[in-house]
């Protein structure tokens, strides 16, 4: 994908969450049960950075576990970062605004992580050579022993969420500028917008966790009605 498409598409992912980000948490008040699944493994004492936080939901689900460890939630979107720091003035979670797609969002971190989340957030990362500058520093941020923890969404496994795919030229981008698995997925409401996705399977997860130095320890679905909405895994640095 060429460097202009990665770009344009990155804006319409920010354009969204800029535009409906109220509308986007009030959707978000309670987290999937793959995540839930992924926090009832911890010991209450690592140190996590969660990428793309949203509202903060996560956090909270940690104060209320009595998590002891730090917590460090990134994301780009205003509206979400508002309402994810509305009542922790005095708690142990700290949030910060950052764009993975920029080169130096690593620097508002400091030290490195026992779990790396990124729930729901490398499927709107457009184009290889950008989800694996991302991947590369995940690497490097993560403590000997840690693990980085995610979740793509299936919505190709919904017949209700595949009538949400848009034709391209709804954004006036040629279905040839994009990658194989790239759609462009319609919101309604609050208004309309529109969103990019990736639709990841498992053998592209594979590969880009080898070409970024990772090995994947466990493959597990997970949401909805189905059980089948997201697809989680569990990487290990190699």
């Amino acid at each position: 994908m060429k460097r202009q498409m990665v770009a344009r598409l990155l804006a319409l992912t920010k354009q969204f969450y800029q535009t409906f980000g109220y509308e986007f948490s009030s959707t978000r008040l309670h987290l999937q049960p793959g995540v839930l699944k992924v926090l009832d493994r911890l010991t209450s004492d690592e140190s996590i950075l969660d990428l793309g936080c949203g509202n903060g939901e996560l956090a909270r689900e940690l104060m209320r576990r009595g998590h002891r460890g730090p917590y460090t939630g990134l994301d780009f979107s205003l509206p979400l970062l508002e309402v994810a720091r509305h009542g922790w003035e005095d708690a142990p979670a700290t949030f910060v605004r950052a764009d993975l797609a920029s080169a130096n969002w690593g620097k508002v971190v400091a030290g490195q992580f026992d779990r790396v989340f990124a729930f729901a957030v490398l499927h709107h990362i457009p184009g290889a050579e950008t989800r694996q500058t991302i991947l590369n520093k995940i690497h490097t941020l993560l403590k000997p022993g840690g693990l980085f923890i995610h979740s793509e969404w299936q919505f190709l496994n919904s017949e209700k969420l595949k009538i949400r795919v848009q034709p391209w030229e709804e954004a006036g981008i040629s279905p040839e500028a994009v990658d194989p698995g790239d759609y462009l997925l319609d919101w309604r409401s609050g208004g309309r917008g529109l969103r990019y996705v990736h639709h990841f399977d498992e053998a592209e997860l594979e590969a880009l966790a080898a070409a970024s130095r990772f090995r994947v320890r466990e493959t597990f679905f997970s949401d909805g009605e189905n059980g089948r909405l997201g697809l989680y895994q569990v990487w290990e640095a190699v």
